[in-house]
């Protein structure tokens, strides 16, 4: 044993273990075997202690993955995706398995291990509409816009009222900058109103096709819906301080601003807002664009 590995817990134990054995070798008196009986019986305590002690940190560890992964859906700022862990249904291929392990890494911020995983899925199940979902979304996050496009079309082709995957494809439409097919799944999500969710990015991403087009009163409409609909959507709350700013709504603004800042101090979006309630009042210029 190492010296490194002896001064970790398992290593400390596997220590006292092996001195424990080499006490008991050969013919030991009895008060020899007597003293190894007592510490057989702390180590077995101790390791009895360490492993309940272990069990309870797992568990914990387990809240820590689930809250990173509420933190890390709630910055995927891109897509509306499926916010909270999907309902797998039960299979005997063991496909919901793969959707389950795409659907944690799309939440850890690794879409291209969970393509890989929902493409498994899919390979055991063809024509999964929530595995093709999933696919759609983390090649989405991983700005594979047309391979996404594709995934999205597949499921709308199976679930014509599928709101998410059709703001989806708006989102993706937005992104490739063809804005009249963009307006035209959107809006057709917001005619479905048949997910709240996806009535809500619906508005946002109308928003900012309007945004990008330079028409700031209709940007504003929409955006002023999204933020109704999510409050707590801090990037919505950005959009539309930035669409009055360019209107000349400076004051109105701010207010967009300081109240998306507020409405999630920790979130990526909100820090965002801080940063321009400072830069404006500064005399700095807003960005034109999300990614300045």
């Amino acid at each position: 044993m190492t010296e490194s590995t002896r001064d970790t817990p398992a290593g400390a134990l596997r220590h006292e273990f092996e001195a424990i054995a080499t006490l008991l070798a050969g013919s030991p008196s009895p008060a020899v075997r007597e003293e190894g009986k007592r510490r057989i019986i702390a180590l077995f305590r101790s390791v009895e202690s360490g492993l309940a002690e272990l069990g309870r940190l797992k568990e914990e560890i387990r809240g820590l993955v689930e809250r990173y992964k509420q933190l890390a859906a709630g910055d995927a700022a891109g897509a509306p995706g499926i916010i909270g862990q999907p309902r797998l249904h039960q299979d005997h291929l063991g496909a919901s398995t793969f959707i389950e392990k795409g659907w944690s890494l799309i939440s850890l911020g690794d879409p291209d291990g969970a393509i890989q995983a929902l493409r498994r899925a899919l390979e055991l199940s063809p024509g999964d509409v929530q595995a093709e979902s999933l696919l759609g979304w983390a090649q989405m996050l991983a700005r594979q816009y047309d391979d996404a496009l594709s995934s999205f079309s597949r499921v709308l082709v199976r679930e014509p009222a599928n709101a998410l995957a059709r703001v989806n494809v708006g989102y993706i439409c937005m992104q490739k900058r063809i804005f009249g097919e963009a307006i035209e799944h959107l809006s057709r999500a917001i005619r479905l109103d048949n997910d709240q969710k996806a009535t809500l990015y619906a508005h946002h991403y109308l928003g900012l096709v309007y945004l990008e087009r330079g028409m700031y009163q209709d940007a504003q409409g929409f955006l002023r819906k999204a933020v109704v609909l999510g409050p707590s959507l801090t990037e919505a709350w950005y959009d539309l301080g930035r669409a009055q700013w360019f209107a000349g709504g400076h004051d109105a603004a701010r207010e967009s601003w300081t109240e998306g800042a507020a409405a999630n101090k920790f979130g990526p979006w909100a820090r965002r807002c801080q940063e321009l309630l400072e830069s404006t009042a500064r005399g700095e210029e807003v960005p034109r664009s999300r990614s300045s």
